[in-house]
């Protein structure tokens, strides 16, 4: 039987709304005898918009990083175990219930998306706007896939152009993204097979 991505992803967002989280990523992995489903979660606007509140006003408890400036507040999720426990326990009630993951026995694992995080919506793209970026791409441009830089900020709006720019200067390139020639790249979204943000810290 084949999974219904649509259901399980419908599923999860109706679940953690009603926590304030907002879902970032859902993946399958493992062999069909040990399979685990992975949710990404993170604070939904209104969490962040405390979140940056807080650091703001340098509340006790935040990263040292984020205080100092080094690390954006965008680059976490602020999520904590407590929200991942209890999203643990209704998401996997409601996929039991409904029989959303058909087949074997699997394991459910919810947690932050971490620094490295997965970009995949062109609102990522725009939220993220000014970090350094890793992007894979389905067909080369300038003979290569791998390209990895900066997102340009205030370019025109991923979501209305469909395309990103990145600003290959902004770190040392490789051999094959050197010998393009150019400064900066810009890749259609419809061409991005994986993106996800690089640490900077």
């Amino acid at each position: 039987m084949a999974v219904g991505w649509d259901e399980i992803r419908k599923a999860a967002e109706r679940v953690a709304a009603s926590h304030g989280l907002d879902v970032v990523d859902i993946e399958l992995t493992g062999s069909a005898m040990e399979r685990t489903l992975r949710v990404a979660l993170e604070k939904n606007a209104e969490g962040r918009a405390q979140l940056k509140a807080a650091a703001a006003a340098h509340a006790e408890g935040l990263p040292e990083k984020l205080l100092e400036g080094s690390l954006r507040v965008d680059q976490l999720s602020g999520v904590t175990h407590e929200d991942c426990a209890a999203f643990s326990r209704d998401f996997g009630v409601l996929l039991d219930v409904e029989d959303l993951v058909p087949g074997a026995s699997y394991t459910l694992e919810a947690s932050s998306p971490g620094l490295d995080r997965r970009l995949s919506r062109p609102g990522d793209f725009e939220r993220f706007a000014g970090c350094l970026v890793k992007v894979r791409t389905f067909e080369p441009i300038r003979n290569n896939r791998h390209w990895q830089g900066r997102l340009m900020v205030g370019e025109a709006s991923p979501s209305r152009t469909g395309t990103i720019t990145i600003d290959l200067s902004a770190v040392k390139q490789n051999s094959k993204s050197r010998k393009t020639g150019t400064d900066r790249i810009e890749i259609a979204l419809g061409n991005i097979e994986k993106a996800n943000l690089v640490p900077e810290i």
